[in-house]
């Protein structure tokens, strides 16, 4: 995962998740990721299997991988 901090004090983080391969997946993976508490936007990309997360402060890549997990897929490392 790819970590940065905005000045305006978000974080932003990019994960890898296997198996996307539609739009319909991309809602799945971001609809789940964004009922992570402090999470403020999510962009799912199914052609590079790239997960943009924006957030208040760093997640707990557990909760990440447990949501990638409850939409279908698989969360595989540091995009």
């Amino acid at each position: 995962m790819t970590v940065r901090t905005d000045t305006q004090g978000s974080v932003t983080a990019v994960y890898k998740v296997s198996g996307m391969s539609c739009g319909h997946c991309e809602g799945a993976v971001s609809g789940e990721i964004s009922e992570i508490p402090g999470v403020d936007s999510v962009k799912a990309v199914a052609t590079t299997g790239e997960v943009t997360v924006v957030s208040a402060a760093p997640l707990d890549e557990e909760a990440v991988r447990a949501a990638v997990d409850e939409a279908g897929f698989e969360l595989v490392g540091p995009a």
